[in-house]
């Protein structure tokens, strides 16, 4: 069957590329591997939707939740919007006078007098109460690093006794936490199991191996 088309363009993303076949893949003229965004560039995106969502944050506040981002914009729009909401309930957000350069003549500041205003240390104590910490790590990360750390003595370890030492599912354990785990450094997979490392052990505070012996 064949159908007159007028010409397009057909561009296809997937972040599993295994899952295709090789007659699939091989149709497309040209292959791009995307790399995860850079701190810098989640810090601009930070900064711009900020301005959109009429969001006042200092740029050492920018910082720390681009920090806390998983390398994500997503998550990084998603965690602004979190701080914000703390800032505005928490009867102890502090007011700052707002300068900054006028649009019209940058030689001039413009005061927008007192306005609410995301310092560090708000930034710091919202991401406190969602418990995810300065790199990005949640709740569950740490609970997956701990049991392997703890419960079965820093690995190897299959992911079927993980799962069920903190109670989550595989497929999410393996789709969803282990990436980033592993893109940090803290967590290594061999043929044997999954293993915490080093640096995974002194992210938790844990003694390393070294230490131990």
């Amino acid at each position: 069957l064949q159908i007159d088309l007028p010409r397009f363009t057909l561009i296809a993303a997937t972040t599993k590329i295994s899952l295709l076949s090789a007659p699939f893949r091989s149709r497309f003229g040209v292959s791009f591997r995307l790399d995860f965004y850079k701190d810098e560039d989640i810090e601009k995106i930070i900064s711009r939707s900020a301005d959109l969502l009429d969001i006042k944050i200092d740029k050492l506040a920018i910082k720390i939740v681009a920090a806390s981002s998983r390398f994500t914009p997503r998550v990084a729009n998603r965690l602004l919007k979190r701080v914000r909401d703390y800032s505005q309930m928490n009867p102890e957000r502090s007011l700052a006078r707002i300068e900054d350069a006028s649009p019209k003549n940058l030689g001039e500041a413009t005061s927008y007098g007192m306005k609410d205003v995301i310092t560090t240390e708000l930034a710091k104590k919202a991401l406190d109460m969602l418990e995810i910490d300065h790199k990005g790590l949640e709740e569950t990360d740490r609970k997956i690093l701990l049991a392997i750390a703890e419960k079965f003595d820093g690995g190897p370890v299959g992911l079927k006794s993980i799962a069920a030492a903190i109670s989550e599912e595989e497929g999410t354990i393996e789709d969803v936490y282990e990436p980033y785990l592993m893109q940090m450094g803290f967590l290594s997979r061999t043929p044997k199991g999954r293993v915490i490392t080093t640096g995974g052990r002194k992210h938790l505070g844990l003694p390393t191996k070294e230490t131990l012996l």
